[in-house]
């Protein structure tokens, strides 16, 4: 693996935090939903493709909590909810 630069730029944190997830649970990572920096790096939650349906509204999406380090590297993360793509939050 080639070295990773020691303070990556946020494209290349986002970039990274979702292939890094989507090779390790199997399922695209589809979009970002939030992205700050931590105390031990970076978190983000990531809105993953679980079921794709058909019509596409049906399908079913989780958001996952991501952490990394401050070089992009993943080092944990959590599914937080599962929902449908074509249902709002009720809070919203």
């Amino acid at each position: 693996m080639a070295n990773k630069p020691e303070n990556p730029s946020a494209v290349d944190v986002l970039r990274g935090a979702r292939a890094q997830l989507s090779e390790l649970i199997g399922m695209p990572a589809e979009s970002v939903s939030s992205f700050e920096r931590s105390d031990n790096g970076w978190q983000l939650r990531i809105e993953v493709l679980e079921l794709a349906r058909v019509p596409d509204t049906m399908s079913l999406l989780a958001s996952y909590e991501v952490d990394l380090d401050p070089r992009g590297e993943l080092t944990g993360y959590r599914r937080l909810r599962r929902y449908e793509r074509g249902r709002a939050d009720r809070n919203n």
